[in-house]
């Protein structure tokens, strides 16, 4: 499979975010108070008995939603393959040639101004991961009123890795509420950044939530 072009290399976000700062400094104080970026919050469980088959092998990624934004799906698709390959696995590209599967949803909501305050997610291995949409919206521009930080927008993905028989061997999901004027809003950024942390520590502890700063991210997708 082909991966679309890194949008936002390492190097180019760490440039945007100086500009920002710079720009910010010549301009009157709270003109760029409508610029944030939050941490990202993770959830991950595991199946401790199944995890000596996660990390090895063939792996297909399954998108189980249709998503109309194609954007979206390949900045996701490939953000998760380098990921995956990361950990050991060989991404398959034919249908009924891995023994693994990785379902992948994302999804993009408006936040108004202020942080959300969202609890931490409810999944749980063999349990129900819940209605993260379409992903439809993942992409495309959203145009809120006011708030005293301007509009935000929160940006999920969420992975569950399945065995032979469709069973549960780890699943997890990962969120990042931006400002529209974040650079890690841009598709792509949010793509790598949201797959990074989710994957960070594989397979991580069961049933734990960690926040991660996106410096801690730079330069490891």
């Amino acid at each position: 499979m082909t991966q679309p072009a890194n949008p936002l290399s390492p190097n180019a976000r760490r440039t945007v975010r100086a500009a920002l700062l710079a720009l910010c400094a010549a301009l009157p104080l709270g003109a760029c108070t409508n610029v944030y970026t939050g941490p990202v919050e993770v959830t991950r469980f595991v199946a401790e008995q199944r995890s000596a088959e996660l990390g090895e092998g063939g792996i297909a990624i399954v998108f189980p939603e249709e998503m109309s934004n194609k954007t979206a799906r390949g900045a996701f698709e490939a953000a998760v393959a380098a990921e995956l390959r990361q950990l050991g696995y060989t991404i398959a590209t034919q249908p009924g040639t891995a023994r693994q599967s990785v379902m992948v949803r994302t999804s993009r909501e408006p936040v108004e101004g202020v942080s959300s305050g969202r609890s931490p997610v409810n999944v749980g291995v063999g349990g129900q991961t819940g209605s993260f949409g379409s992903g439809v919206g993942v992409g495309v521009g959203i145009n809120l009123g006011g708030g005293s930080d301007g509009p935000r927008v929160l940006t999920e993905l969420a992975v569950r890795i399945l065995g032979p028989a469709g069973e549960s061997l780890w699943e997890g999901r990962a969120q990042i509420e931006t400002s529209m004027k974040s650079p890690y809003t841009d598709t792509g950024a949010s793509a790598r950044t949201l797959a990074a942390a989710l994957f960070r520590d594989f397979p991580g502890g069961n049933g734990e939530t960690v926040t991660i700063d996106v410096s801690e991210l730079e330069g490891t997708e």
